[in-house]
């Protein structure tokens, strides 16, 4: 193989992984909620929570849906002088109860702190850094491929000489 073969094809591949690079951090600033590590997560239920959702309100600081990685730990304290249920939790009032989140999944508990009685808990695979860089090899690589094929596939351009 010739130096010049053997450099288009490298100059490709670095620019199909800047280019594959840039696309997987881009992505990567929308995943920014589970790129950390597992942690222990408390969801407080303030007092008179049974008595706005008795009137049709929703606590304003009670989420719908929560997104949670892999490992965390979800901590219910309960405020409120009514017992609270979510999922497979029973909290009295002025008690608190954890539940582990062991696997990626996409939950809808019953609840009795919301007023649409549910309550959804999504489960995800944290995003590593190690996730990070599969992502810019497996956009990069084959984009550098192609585009040292397309390299090969143009005609190059020669200078016209005048005669």
């Amino acid at each position: 193989m010739s130096k010049t073969i053997v450099k288009r094809v490298l100059i490709s591949l670095l620019i199909g992984m800047a280019i594959g690079a840039a696309l997987s951090e881009f992505t990567f600033l929308f995943l920014r909620e589970t790129a950390r590590a597992p942690k222990a997560i408390v969801l407080t239920i303030p007092a008179g929570t049974a008595e706005q959702v008795e009137r049709g309100e929703q606590p304003p600081t009670l989420p719908e849906n929560m997104i949670f990685v892999v490992g965390d730990l979800l901590i219910v304290k309960n405020e409120d002088v009514v017992d609270h249920q979510i999922g497979p939790l029973w909290i009295p009032a002025g008690a608190s109860a954890h539940l582990a989140l062991t696997t990626e999944e996409n939950l809808a508990y019953e609840c009795s702190f919301q007023t649409s009685k549910y309550i959804g808990l999504d489960v995800r695979e944290p995003v590593t850094f190690g996730t990070r860089l599969y992502g810019i090899f497996f956009a990069g690589l084959p984009l550098g491929v192609l585009i040292a094929i397309y390299s090969f596939i143009m005609p190059n351009k020669k200078p016209i000489t005048p005669q």
